[in-house]
């Protein structure tokens, strides 16, 4: 069983950043496909972001150039650094891990393990 716990959420400003960290505890992030995804208020969950467990990682045409996704398996923690955020990324982000290899698609149901969330809003 793997446990995924986001954290870094907050209020910012247009143009600002934040950096969300997810802790997997349960199994070695090594292991795992990790990817965030989001919600925003009345809107389908929607995937930010995939990294496989060689580093390779596929972003959302929206975010692309503006976050970046590490992983560091020594501490089997995920980042997402967010910058030059914008209204239309006020949203409650998820960490999501499946083993192996990550989905083709963004279906959320190909994600086995998912986070509680953690919320960002970005509004002046």
């Amino acid at each position: 069983q793997v446990q995924l716990v986001e954290s870094g959420g907050g209020s910012v400003q247009p143009g600002g950043s934040l950096r969300l960290s997810c802790a997997a505890s349960g199994y070695p992030s090594s292991g795992l496909c990790m990817a965030w995804f989001r919600r925003a208020p009345g809107k389908a969950r929607e995937g930010v972001v995939k990294v496989e467990r060689d580093g390779r990682a596929t972003y959302a045409h929206s975010v692309k150039g503006r976050f970046t996704i590490s992983k560091e398996n020594a501490k089997s923690v995920l980042y997402l650094q967010m910058d030059s955020l914008k209204p239309d990324d006020t949203a409650m982000y998820y960490c999501a891990a499946v083993f192996w290899t990550c989905p083709l698609d963004w279906l959320t149901s190909r994600y086995t393990y998912w986070g509680q969330g953690t919320q960002v809003t970005v509004s002046s």
